[in-house]
């Protein structure tokens, strides 16, 4: 159990990287898809394939976040130096975004699916083997780098897919990694338990997905090169867009201290056993999971200011639960339920950003993606430094204050129109 739940700190790490990629996305490639054509037998073998495509992202995911403990063993390292790695792995990602829409243009996705693909498969099976900590970080700018760049890749198939398709198919693509990153890790929890070392785990997982995605992009449908005329202009966030921008920094802060330190603070603060802070992780990824296949309905039911601030308020009042924890399981039943409450504050606010008059939708969500995905990277930094100072306790409590802040100020955040 307790492997599991360490597995799905990287997997929703990544679901964190899907939202603030989308939004880069929508820059870097175009406001509008190029459409890709082919039957629909071609259409239909290529949603398949790209469908495979999220799956085995989702099993690297999740066989890496398992490891993640593994890694600071092999390098004997701290909190704050752990922090550092995963801070190092978020930049390569944030800054990989910048080329990203360059390289696909060239390349087209699928070809940039299969470059990303090696690059992944290589630095995952040295990230064990590297002499010293001064190695292993640029490795893990390269890694969050071929992880950005992969994902635009199929973001960019599954957007053109749904164009050619005439039908949605996104909520499926992720759907489908989140399968993956459950599978991969009951696979890394089993290959641990009969004793297959981390080294040859990590090795031998890139290696079948990186044969995986060679093979399964063969289907994927070419998209030509962006013109001229859909390339879209970065508008700096002033005003409103600023408000939505720090409070997507907000919500993607809160985020960072639950997948980061959720376990170390139910075993280091709270005192539970490695089992059963593990299930207490896995009710915070459990609920957040399934409350955002929920999402669109709710949206689409009640006012999206109503949810921020119920989203703010609920995760305040749960997240107190935590650190008050009366006793394990109520505890982790208030994990649980500060999982939901974080669900839908960053997809609503990215959307709420993309009505904000006098700017195209793209710029929008990317400017306040800018600021919000600096929550992000600073979030890990942050945290082991005030508990290396006070207390893991007081480290969380960041989740109350950011939470707090979202609700009192979800009066900001612009309805829907229509």
């Amino acid at each position: 159990m307790l492997l599991l739940a360490q597995a799905l700190t990287l997997w929703l790490c990544c679901l964190r990287y899907f939202g603030a990629i989308r939004a880069f996305f929508c820059i870097f490639m175009s406001t509008k898809i190029n459409h890709i054509h082919g039957s629909p037998a071609q259409i239909r073998a290529a949603i398949w394939a790209t469908r495979g495509l999220f799956t085995v992202l989702g099993v690297f995911s999740a066989v890496w976040g398992v490891h993640i403990p593994s890694v600071k063993q092999q390098y004997a390292l701290g909190e704050a130096a752990l922090s550092l790695v995963l801070v190092a792995l978020a930049m390569g990602a944030v800054t990989a975004l910048f080329f990203a829409g360059r390289t696909i243009g060239r390349l087209g996705a699928r070809n940039t699916a299969m470059v990303c693909a090696v690059v992944m498969a290589g630095m995952l099976g040295l990230v064990l083997h590297w002499p010293s900590l001064g190695w292993l970080l640029p490795s893990m700018l390269v890694l969050g780098a071929s992880l950005s760049v992969y994902d635009v890749a199929i973001n960019t198939e599954g957007s053109a897919l749904e164009a050619a398709g005439g039908r949605p198919i996104m909520g499926s693509l992720h759907g489908m990694f989140s399968l993956g990153a459950m599978g991969g890790a009951a696979m890394a929890s089993a290959l641990i338990g009969r004793g297959v070392p981390a080294s040859w785990q990590l090795a031998g997982v890139g290696a079948v997905v990186a044969v995986c995605i060679v093979v399964g992009s063969r289907w994927m449908l070419p998209t030509p090169p962006a013109t001229e005329e859909a390339k879209v202009h970065f508008t700096w966030p002033r005003g409103a867009l600023l408000i939505m921008g720090l409070l997507t920094f907000a919500g993607m802060s809160a985020e960072g201290v639950m997948f980061d330190w959720c376990v170390l603070y139910l075993q280091q603060e709270v005192r539970m056993s490695h089992e059963l802070a593990a299930v207490g992780y896995s009710a915070c990824a459990g609920a957040m999971a399934v409350m955002r296949f929920a999402a669109d309905r709710l949206r689409a039911r009640y006012s999206e200011q109503r949810l921020i601030r119920a989203s703010g308020t609920v995760t305040a009042l749960a997240m107190l639960v935590v650190l008050w924890g009366p006793n394990p399981w109520i505890t982790i039943a208030g994990c649980g339920v500060v999982g939901a409450g974080l669900a839908m504050i960053v997809p609503i606010l990215y959307g709420a950003a993309s009505r904000v008059p006098g700017t195209t939708p793209a710029a929008a969500i990317a400017a306040v993606s800018s600021i919000g995905y600096a929550g992000f990277m600073v979030g890990p930094p942050l945290i082991g430094t005030i508990a290396q100072y006070a207390s893991l306790t007081a480290a969380m409590a960041v989740v109350v204050v950011a939470a707090t802040i979202l609700g009192l100020s979800a009066r900001y955040v612009p309805e829907k129109t229509g």
